[in-house]
C-alpha cells in the first residue's frame, strides 16, 4: 500500500471516531436548547404578571378638515409716496413705523418759488381782465355811434376788429385763470399728503434735501386688514369649491398659524381664488384677508396657512401617541375582552388638533387603545388597563412571591 493511501485510510478512521462521539453530544444539548427555549418563552409568559398600560377608548366627535400650505402676508395696499413737484424739503412730520392716517400732511416743500409764478399769474389775470375791459368799452360806444340817426360813423371793418379784439382779450383772461388754477395746484403739491391709511417705513430722504418727482419720500404699508396669500395643490380644487358652494358662498375659514411653534396667529375668511393654475408646479393660488386689528401678522412675514374646507360629523378620535408606525404602515394596540392585546392596523385620516388623530379605518367607536406603555408589549401579551394619570398598585406578597417562584424556575431551566 502507498504512503498516499496509509495517509487517506488514516484521516478517514479519525473522522468515523469523532462522528461517533461528537454527533450524539450535540443533539442533546439541541433537545436541551429546545426545551429551555420552551421553558423561557410560554412558561415565563404565563409567570409574569400583567403589564400596566394606559387605556383610552375610541370616541366620537366632530372632526374639522383642513388643508395646510406656507403663505405669506401681503399688505393689502403699498405706496411709494414721491413729491409732485421739486425743491428743498423742510419738514418730515411723521415717525417711522408708525401709523399715519389718509389726508394727514407728512411732507412739506418749500413753496416760496411756487407761490411766486401763483402770484404772478393773479397779477397776469388783473391785467389781462383790465384790457378786455377795455377792448368792451370801445366796442360798446362803436355800436352806440353806429345806432345814431341812421349815420355810418364807424366802418364796418373798424367794429370786426374791435369785436375780435374783445373776444382775444377775454380769451386771455380765461388762459390767466387757468393758470392761476395750475399754479394753485403746484403749490398745493408742496405739501406731500399721505393717500391711505397705513404704517410708516424708513424715511428715504433727510429734511433740508432738494428732492425732486422722482426721488422717494416714504413707503406706506396698510396692513389692517391685512392679506395672506398661499398655494394648494390643483387635486384640492375641487375640494375647496365645493366647500364653497356647500357653504352657500360663505367664506371658508382661513387660520395662520407661527411656523415655529404652530399656534394660531390670527383667524381670516377666503376672500378669493385665482382664475388660473400654475402649469410649472401645478397648483392655484388663494388669498384670505385678516381683519389684523392688533398687528398679529406684519407684510412679508412667512406662516402655515390652514383652510378649513369641511367637517366630519361623528369622526372616530383616538390620541396622537396610540398609534404606532410599523414596517406595514400604522397600527395601534387594541385591548381585549380578556385583557390580552393585539396589533390592530389603522388608517389615520387627519389630525384633530395638537394631540389626537381621526382614524378613518381599523377600529370602532368605544374600542380601547393603549396610548402608553406600547415599548413593553407584544401580540398577546396580557395587560392591566389604567386610566390616564392612574398609577398601578404596588404588587401584594402573593403576587411577589409568585414572581420568584417563576424567576427560579427559569433559573432551574437555564442550569
Amino acid at each position: 500500500m502507498s504512503r498516499f493511501w496509509k495517509i487517506a485510510l488514516a484521516v478517514i478512521v479519525v473522522l468515523v471516531i469523532a462522528g461517533i462521539f461528537v454527533v450524539p453530544r450535540l443533539t442533546s444539548h439541541g433537545d436541551a436548547n429546545a426545551q429551555g427555549g420552551k421553558g423561557n418563552g410560554e412558561g415565563q409568559g404565563a409567570d409574569q404578571p400583567p403589564v400596566p398600560v394606559t387605556v383610552v377608548p375610541v370616541s366620537a366627535q366632530d372632526v374639522p378638515v383642513y388643508l395646510t400650505a406656507t403663505g405669506t402676508a401681503q399688505a393689502r395696499n403699498s405706496v411709494v409716496v414721491r413729491p409732485q413737484v421739486g425743491g428743498q424739503l423742510m419738514k418730515l412730520n411723521f415717525q417711522e413705523g408708525e401709523e399715519v392716517k389718509a389726508g394727514e400732511v407728512i411732507a412739506e416743500i418749500d413753496p416760496r418759488t411756487i407761490q411766486s409764478q401763483y402770484d404772478q399769474a393773479q397779477a397776469k389775470l388783473r391785467q389781462d381782465q383790465a384790457a378786455a375791459a377795455t377792448a368792451r368799452n370801445n366796442l360798446e360806444r362803436s355800436q352806440n355811434l353806429v345806432s345814431k340817426g341812421g349815420q355810418q360813423y364807424v366802418s364796418k371793418q373798424d367794429l370786426d376788429n374791435l369785436k375780435n379784439t374783445l373776444d382775444q382779450a377775454a380769451a386771455t383772461v380765461v388762459a390767466d385763470q387757468a393758470s392761476i388754477r395750475a399754479s394753485q395746484v403746484q403749490l398745493g403739491f408742496t405739501k406731500v399728503i399721505a393717500p391711505i391709511d397705513g404704517l410708516a417705513g424708513i424715511r428715504a430722504v433727510d429734511v433740508g434735501n432738494i428732492v425732486s418727482t422722482t426721488d422717494s419720500i416714504v413707503t406706506l404699508t396698510e396692513v389692517h386688514p391685512i392679506y395672506v396669500s398661499f398655494n394648494l395643490p390643483e387635486k384640492n380644487l375641487d375640494l375647496v369649491r365645493t366647500s364653497i358652494r356647500e357653504d352657500a358662498g360663505a367664506p371658508l375659514t382661513v387660520a395662520a398659524l407661527d411656523r415655529i411653534d404652530s399656534h394660531v396667529v390670527a383667524t381670516g375668511k377666503l376672500e378669493v381664488i385665482d382664475n388660473t393654475i400654475d402649469t410649472t408646479t401645478g397648483t392655484f393660488r388663494l388669498r384670505a384677508v385678516f381683519e389684523n386689528a392688533n398687528t398679529e401678522l406684519w407684510p412679508g412675514q412667512f406662516v402655515n396657512a390652514r383652510l378649513q374646507v369641511r367637517t366630519v360629523k361623528g369622526g372616530l378620535v383616538v390620541p396622537a401617541q396610540a398609534v404606532q408606525r410599523g414596517p406595514d404602515g400604522d397600527y395601534v394596540y387594541l385591548v381585549q375582552g380578556d385583557n390580552t392585546v393585539k396589533m390592530q392596523p389603522v388608517e389615520t385620516a387627519s389630525e384633530v388638533g395638537d394631540s389626537h388623530v381621526m382614524i378613518g379605518k381599523g377600529l370602532k367607536l368605544g374600542e380601547k387603545v393603549v396610548t402608553e406603555g406600547q415599548f413593553r408589549l407584544k401580540p398577546g401579551s396580557k395587560v392591566q388597563p389604567l386610566a390616564p394619570g392612574q398609577v398601578p398598585a404596588a404588587p401584594t406578597a402573593e403576587e411577589l412571591q409568585k414572581a420568584k417562584k417563576g424567576q427560579g424556575r427559569q433559573g432551574g431551566r437555564r442550569g
